[in-house]
């Protein structure tokens, strides 16, 4: 019988296998790794996409409301209709006042919808709307008619130019364009 003989590969062809078994590891694990990340990046734009879906109209229905808060804030909204023989100065600027206020409070949920800086606007809108019925109230004598004071108000807004109500607007449609 012959002694056995064990074969010995060196350290050498030792160290050398393993780092090819290393690198065949590692780049199996970063196939892997790669391939998770891509499905996990393609799963998000998925849920993206669908939640765009219900979420666009959404949103285009509270740049429609907001707009037309807008529009409903304007002194020749405010003023339509309204019967103003038995009024007082005093009187309608109180109606337009509580006007600004309660379109804006009926709105104020859709600010979640609009970026901060067109909420800004609005907010800046209906502050400067205010501030002018209450201007325009002041200049008139104590004796006035509603009928002049809501003239003057009709003439003062056409020619302010470019209003604060009017940018907001801009604005707005700006915003909600890019949506679609």
């Amino acid at each position: 019988m012959q002694p056995q003989k064990f074969c010995f590969m060196g350290t050498g062809t030792i160290v050398l296998l393993l780092a090819v078994i290393s690198v065949v590891v590692f780049g199996f694990w970063l196939l892997q790794h790669s391939m998770f990340v891509n499905e996990e990046r393609k799963r998000q734009w998925e849920l993206k996409r669908e939640s765009q879906k219900s979420v666009s109209p959404i949103r285009l229905r509270a740049y429609e409301r907001l707009a037309l808060l807008l529009e409903r804030t304007k002194p020749e909204h405010m003023l339509m209709g309204l019967d103003m023989n038995n009024m007082s100065v005093l009187q309608l600027q109180q109606h337009l006042l509580q006007t600004i206020r309660q379109e804006f409070e009926h709105n104020m949920s859709q600010q979640i919808y609009v970026s901060e800086e067109v909420w800004n606007l609005l907010l800046n809108a209906r502050d400067q709307m205010a501030a002018f019925v209450v201007g325009i109230a002041a200049q008139l004598p104590k004796d006035a008619s509603a009928m002049l004071y809501a003239k003057m108000l009709l003439e003062g807004y056409a020619s302010n130019g470019l209003t604060p109500t009017d940018k907001a607007l801009a604005e707005l449609k700006n915003e909600a364009k890019s949506l679609m």
